[in-house]
């Protein structure tokens, strides 16, 4: 067999070892041209594989070689991954990041190929009429699936590990004051049901997809306010509590509490729903008859955001309150609790299912000085000043 070229059949190929590999590409039929062209080749390949100029895909672009080795190839990889270990909501989302903003861009690029000054170019020019948020999220993508080529090949690196893009500080909350709050839980509004769900978030700090989970299965005491939230609605679909410390048990205050018992009265007769709800490992799926107490408002997620928006919208504007959107609920809770000053921060942490206090400090909560105590003046009380 000649070097570099071997006939097989009908059929001409060259061959060669390039990173290690050996590597066997056709050339067409047994002709005797093809058989020249086949040694000529192979002995290009071999001088460019010495020079380290040998480009694969300028010789070969229809490869499946090179097809195995783009950087939309791995993206599909990791994609197919993540489909496994994300909720459906979180999927569908990186996915269509990846096919709006970075597949277009990279998808036929050799993911060994693709260096740092391109991917650090792409975000201060292509990108750069997008938000600084968007586009760290966009870089973060990319570096999943270089990190994912990284495993596989030891020779591998990942352009996106110097990329660094700012963020902006993050916005301070925006939480409604207690007259607002009047004047959003007391509107005079036929839609009833959504009075209520303001009225039942504003005052339990709920996230908006737990709400629309909560069954009346879930209530174990409605006279007593007494709730367990087991699981979320998220874009139509059931799934448990984003995490294990949201699935929590307490007892609503009064105004909560009020809410649900008004919602009794419009949705407790209605018969039970059997739904699905995708459990914690996103496969599993656990089948449960429920009687949803709210049935008004949609998901907060992107496909659902302009319903809820265009709702809200114009519920504050019907209310006389400044538009925020429907989470500030959440944040308005916390909020609330934070101002009153004596609440502990470890039962507020506890209500509204965080983890640790601090993000209550940081992401959510604000000191609303109109709505809290006199400080200074119960300090001054209390040193006799």
């Amino acid at each position: 067999m000649p070097d570099g070229y071997e006939v097989r059949g009908k059929s001409v190929r060259v061959y060669f070892r390039y990173d290690g590999e050996l590597c066997r590409e056709p050339i067409g039929n047994a002709t005797p041209e093809n058989i020249k062209r086949a040694e000529r080749l192979a002995k290009i390949i071999n001088l460019e594989i010495e020079a380290g100029t040998f480009d694969y895909a300028r010789h070969f672009p229809e490869s499946d070689r090179i097809k195995a080795t783009s950087f939309g190839h791995y993206a599909q990889i990791w994609l197919s991954i993540r489909e496994a270990d994300v909720a459906a909501s979180t999927w569908r989302a990186e996915r269509s990041k990846f096919n709006k903003h970075i597949l277009p861009k990279w998808a036929d690029r050799q993911i060994n190929d693709i260096d740092y000054l391109e991917v650090k170019l792409w975000t201060t020019s292509e990108l750069r009429d997008y938000a600084n948020k968007t586009i760290k999220e966009l870089v973060s993508l990319m570096s999943a699936v270089f990190e994912l080529h990284c495993l596989q090949s030891q020779s591998a690196r990942n352009p996106c590990r110097s990329v660094k893009i700012k963020l902006p500080d993050d916005e301070d909350p925006d939480p409604f004051e207690l007259g607002e709050i009047e004047r959003l839980t007391k509107l005079d509004t036929a839609f009833t049901q959504e009075r209520n769900v303001v009225a039942f978030s504003i005052w339990d700090g709920c996230r908006l997809s737990e709400c629309m989970g909560l069954a009346w299965e879930d209530v174990i005491d409605i006279e007593q306010g007494i709730i367990r939230y087991e699981r979320a609605k998220v874009v139509g679909s059931y799934r448990v509590t984003k995490t294990r410390r949201s699935t929590r048990q307490h007892r609503l205050m009064k105004p909560a509490r009020e809410a649900l018992q008004r919602q009794w009265k419009l949705t407790g007769h209605l018969p039970p729903t059997v739904i699905d709800v995708v459990q914690r490992d996103n496969k599993t799926k656990r089948s449960q008859p429920i009687r949803p107490v709210f049935r008004v408002i949609d998901d907060p997620e992107p496909a659902m955001r302009l319903s809820v928006k265009t709702f809200f919208q114009g519920y504050c504007k019907a209310a006389g309150v400044r538009y925020r959107p429907i989470s500030n609920c959440r944040h308005t809770f916390i909020s609330q609790m934070l101002s009153r000053g004596v609440v502990p921060l470890k039962w507020i942490a506890d209500h509204v299912g965080h983890t640790t206090i601090s993000m209550i400090e940081k992401r959510y909560g604000k000191w609303i000085e109109k709505d809290g105590p006199d400080i200074q003046a119960s300090v001054e009380k209390m040193l006799d000043l």
